[in-house]
């Protein structure tokens, strides 16, 4: 694995945190359909301003022992803060 990352490949199951893609989501006050990322964790409704927050997902970051290397450090290190903001460690 570590010689993977050092070749700039890694593991499928990073792909999401590295390559975000838009996910579409409805807003509960409003019915808009909200455009969130998917390495996003929450977005206000453009329309209502009401807080949309996507469920908890697990990912390699949770028990991969080369997530840090693999999704880089500014990646790891902002999807752990924003963990611990909205009330769970993982």
């Amino acid at each position: 694995m570590v010689i993977d990352m050092a070749l700039n490949r890694s593991c499928p199951g990073s792909l999401s945190l590295k390559e975000p893609k838009p996910e579409y989501q409805v807003c509960s006050r409003c019915g808009y359909e909200v455009e969130i990322w998917s390495d996003e964790f929450k977005r206000r409704c453009p329309q209502c301003g009401g807080l949309i927050v996507k469920g908890r997902q697990n990912s390699c970051i949770d028990w991969c022992q080369y997530a840090k290397l693999c999704v880089g450090e500014e990646t790891y290190a902002r999807i752990m803060a924003e963990r611990q903001r909205l009330g769970g460690d993982k």
